[in-house]
């Protein structure tokens, strides 16, 4: 940027076209909404097609797009989707996950690799076709949704794919924003904590495992989803505009510890 914006502009996103994956459900979500809510244009993409047409309903800047993010095929329809319906892409958020299984041992090599698979090689691919589409030149915002379990073990809880990918997710990060920083596309991360969703309503459910979490969280609490709306619209936006390559933890003080 070569001139400051004015403090009320730094959040916005009118006039943008955003893509968030994993968005049927938990963060992904409130992912889509948010960035809807501060103008974008967002295509909402996950499996579950009558979910996405709920959130779709919501508000009319999100559109639908079922996409199983396993899938090359799926993953160039969606770039495609978006692309041909507005002319651009600005923003992607690659939410999409699987947490494959706790225990190491339960875990067979096909499973693992069935997890890097959504969780680390499509978020590569789903970055890629955003990098090289034509429109805007130069802007554009990557944000890939890794977690603290690509920074510290969680064990008992956790996984060992699940936190390769998220590893990896960070390292890709890393990589990329240092190989497209002279075209002027930023990729950065966004580490969340635990937080309740979907996906950790057994967690959050059981009395034990419950407490585990607030015992271990600076906090002492386990987090909310819209208390990540700040940290997402900050690096999408132009707020994060000399920021790229970094990992931005919001996680209520986990990893302070």
């Amino acid at each position: 940027m070569s001139a400051p914006r004015p403090v009320s502009d730094l959040f916005s996103l009118e006039g943008r076209t955003a893509i968030v994956t994993g968005a049927s459900a938990g963060l992904g979500a409130r992912f889509a909404t948010v960035l809807a809510q501060a103008g974008a244009t967002v295509f909402a993409a996950a499996r579950r097609t009558d979910r996405l047409k709920a959130l779709a309903d919501s508000d009319a800047r999100i559109h639908p797009v079922t996409c199983d993010v396993s899938s090359e095929a799926d993953r160039v329809r969606l770039v495609e989707t978006a692309v041909t319906a507005t002319g651009r892409i600005d923003v992607l958020v690659n939410n999409a996950a699987v947490p494959g299984e706790t225990r190491a041992e339960a875990e067979s090599p096909d499973a693992f690799a069935g997890v890097l698979a959504v969780n680390l090689t499509a978020p590569y691919h789903l970055a890629r076709l955003t990098a090289e589409a034509a429109v805007p030149a130069q802007g554009k915002s990557i944000v890939n949704v890794a977690s603290i379990l690509g920074l510290v073990t969680t064990a008992p809880l956790g996984g060992a794919g699940y936190s390769a990918s998220k590893a990896g997710l960070i390292g890709l990060t890393r990589e990329l924003a240092g190989q497209w920083s002279g075209g002027g596309t930023r990729v950065n991360a966004l580490a969340p904590g635990w937080f309740r969703t979907e996906m950790t309503a057994d967690l959050f459910g059981d009395e034990r495992s419950g407490r585990w979490v607030e015992r271990n969280t600076l906090l002492r609490r386990g987090g909310h989803e819209h208390e990540l709306d700040g940290a997402l619209l900050f690096l999408a936006s132009d707020a994060s505009s000399y920021c790229t390559g970094q990992v931005l933890t919001v996680d209520g003080g986990w990893t302070a510890r």
